[in-house]
């Protein structure tokens, strides 16, 4: 007996062409889930129970196979039938045949039937989790555009609407996350970079961050046609966000300058790359696989007298002019630190005079 209409099977396509879930997919779910209910619902024994799906006549049909007996007095009522029984719904019956009988839908309570509900909503709820986890993944460590859509006040979280393609989800940037001294509000939109997504019970959780030096590098790919298309190679970054951050680069073609074309005419290219990270500094530094040489440029803007590249391990002694120590250094030891991040060097900086 059919126990769905024609508008239902309207609304599972209609599912399909919104969601893009797929309606083989949601049917099946149906299909359990009607069967579960079926056997919630009635206790007579039989497990043979059929659930077959029409989608061109659009229709469901609910049969119970029953095995025909010749015994009229010792018939199980949930798995056999009579003959006489079985030739009402197949003429051609014969005992030992197995027949399909159509169970009323009556026999199907509220109950079972909100049970079943439950299943197909909660079916079309994994389906579209499953299409969210799927896009989000794709984009692993790439930048996407979201809105802010809400601030916690009391943790200074911010939440982000993200979409990519057509699907959208919820991700959370967590103060830790969130460039310092930025200030973020209701509607804005921002680039997030994509950290990791992961299963959980509540859905796909899409990890963003705005600190991760990943950012930097995506938003540089963007911002410069000759990193997207190879010929300068982003060899390192080392970033404290909000403040500053190193990059080295190389070209692959002798005739490109890899920092003239990082910084781009009249400094456009960075400018723009700095704006979008707040005002966060940006030292563009050649690479060399030259341990020395690299340590060097990677001290800029100070001058370097000299580099020696100690025997224990990854370990420099750098020498600088005294009037360059402080700058080399940096404030609060960043210039230092961020290039020991950048090389993966430790380095001692002396001043010319100590040296002597």
């Amino acid at each position: 007996m059919s126990v769905m209409n024609a508008d239902f099977f309207d609304a599972i396509e209609a599912i399909e062409k919104e969601k893009g879930i797929p309606q083989e997919y949601m049917l099946e779910k149906i299909r359990q889930a009607l069967l579960t209910a079926y056997k919630r619902n009635n206790h007579d024994g039989n497990e043979n129970v059929t659930i077959e799906i029409d989608q061109a006549k659009k229709n469901i049909d609910i049969t119970s196979q029953m095995t025909v007996v010749e015994d009229e007095d010792y018939v199980d009522p949930g798995v056999e039938m009579t003959l006489d029984m079985a030739r009402r719904y197949d003429p051609h019956a014969q005992v030992g045949d197995t027949v399909n009988v159509p169970v009323e839908t009556k026999k199907f309570g509220r109950i079972a039937a909100q049970a079943a509900k439950q299943v197909i909503i909660q079916g079309i709820r994994e389906a579209e989790r499953g299409l969210i986890y799927d896009e989000f993944t794709s984009k692993e460590h790439e930048i996407l555009t979201g809105v802010v859509s809400r601030i916690e006040p009391r943790t200074g979280a911010v939440s982000i609407k993200i979409n990519s393609n057509s699907e959208f989800t919820e991700a959370m940037l967590p103060p830790t996350e969130r460039i310092r001294g930025e200030e973020l509000h209701e509607g804005d939109r921002i680039k997030v970079y994509v950290v990791e997504v992961r299963k959980s019970t509540r859905g796909p959780q899409v990890l963003i961050s705005r600190t991760h030096p990943g950012l930097v590098k995506r938003l540089f790919e963007l911002e410069v046609p000759e990193i997207f298309d190879g010929t300068v190679e982003i060899r390192s970054i080392a970033r404290e966000a909000g403040s500053r951050t190193k990059m080295a680069v190389l070209s692959a073609d002798p005739e490109v300058d890899p920092i003239g074309a990082c910084v781009g005419p009249r400094g456009g290219r960075v400018a723009s790359i700095v704006n979008e990270l707040g005002g966060e500094k940006i030292d563009i530094i050649k690479y060399s696989e030259d341990a020395e040489q690299y340590i060097a440029s990677a001290l800029s803007p100070a001058e370097v007298v000299s580099v020696t590249v100690l025997d224990e391990g990854k370990s420099c002694k750098v020498i600088v002019p005294d009037s360059q120590l402080s700058l080399a250094i940096g404030k609060e030891g960043q210039n230092a630190r961020l290039a020991a991040k950048l090389t993966g060097f430790k380095i001692d900086i002396k001043p010319e005079s100590a040296a002597e």
